[in-house]
């Protein structure tokens, strides 16, 4: 088992990452690139998982739960020692991830490639060529879509971990 100090610190790695994932998701909803997409995904990734995966199995041992009691019931998500406000801005962070991969998927129109020196989108069997600023415009909407969905699990991996770790009833 983790100790509490441990979970308090993936917690903090994983609030980097959140701050990481929503800082280049606004920069690319925006139209731009601050990192290259390898750098900004493996680092965000690499700032997610440990604290993720330590979160649930910290949670799953620590409270032996398997499902909320009510499925609409802030208490039966949040655990009882956890301020409200807490579990609110955790909600909303993860809701804005869960927006930003909306807006994405809606403003993608194919899987950017590169033919023969062409630009192109491939969607489904059409293949439509297009501009380089197109092209680029379609990788960052890709690039988007993972972090945001990292920013995500970061923001749960980051309330799952500290809600744990300041529980002191053990």
């Amino acid at each position: 088992m983790i100790s509490n100090r441990g979970l308090l610190g993936l917690s903090l790695i994983c609030g980097a990452a959140v701050l990481w994932s929503a800082t280049l998701v606004v920069a690319l909803a925006a139209g731009t690139r601050l990192v290259h997409s390898a750098l900004a995904i493996g680092v965000a990734a690499l700032l997610t998982v440990p604290g993720f995966a330590a979160g649930v199995l910290a949670n799953r041992r620590g409270y032996r739960t398997r499902a909320p009691r009510r499925l609409w019931s802030l208490a039966s998500w949040v655990p009882p020692h956890v301020p409200v406000w807490a579990g609110v801005v955790a909600a909303g962070a993860f809701f804005g991830f869960w927006l930003a991969i909306v807006l994405a998927f809606t403003a993608l129109d194919g899987s950017p490639a590169v033919r023969d020196g062409r630009y192109v989108l491939q969607d489904n069997d059409r293949v439509i060529e297009v501009d380089r600023v197109t092209y680029e415009r379609q990788l960052d909407h890709e690039q988007q879509i993972s972090l945001a969905v990292l920013g995500a699990f970061a923001v749960g991996g980051s309330f799952l971990c500290a809600a744990r770790a300041t529980d002191h009833e053990d």
